[in-house]
């Protein structure tokens, strides 16, 4: 990655935060690799291309990128957090294979399937009286390779 994206920069800038060699490594590794990292991951991939960062430094940064909302947090239930990078503000949903542990981004959702979901959390927020401010769905099951 030579230089950040102008969203990313606006975004660093308006946290008062610095695109450190770290963060900018770790950006990297998203784009590089396109896929749902844990911290793990992204510290083995630094340290496959011979990046000086440390794990401690890896959760640091990836903490900060989350809360600055260049990355989101997944969880697929296999008791590591995973991020994905977020190219733009609308939230995908995923399915996650039980067998094999594959995950599929589920993106362009019909306009009927973005309705029922925004009609459900408007149910939801009337019925308890919460609002909700964003929503993550997981579907669980078996991939066409394991069925």
């Amino acid at each position: 990655m030579k230089d950040l994206p102008e969203s990313w920069k606006d975004v660093f800038h308006r946290f008062n935060k610095k695109a450190t060699p770290s963060r900018r490594a770790i950006l990297e590794v998203f784009e590089e690799k396109g896929q749902h990292l844990s911290a793990e991951d992204v510290y083995e991939h630094l340290r496959a291309k011979k990046k000086k960062v440390g794990i401690a430094t890896v959760y640091r940064n990836l903490d900060l990128l989350l809360r600055m909302g260049i990355l989101r947090k997944v969880n697929f239930g296999d008791g590591r957090e995973h991020y994905e990078i977020c190219r733009t503000a609308q939230f995908h949903h995923h399915l996650i294979c039980t067998q094999c542990g594959q995950v599929v981004d589920c993106e362009g959702m019909t306009q009927e399937e973005e309705q029922f979901l925004q009609r459900l959390r408007k149910e939801f927020e009337q019925k308890q009286g919460f609002v909700v401010h964003s929503y993550h769905i997981y579907f669980y099951g078996l991939c066409p390779r394991c069925r």
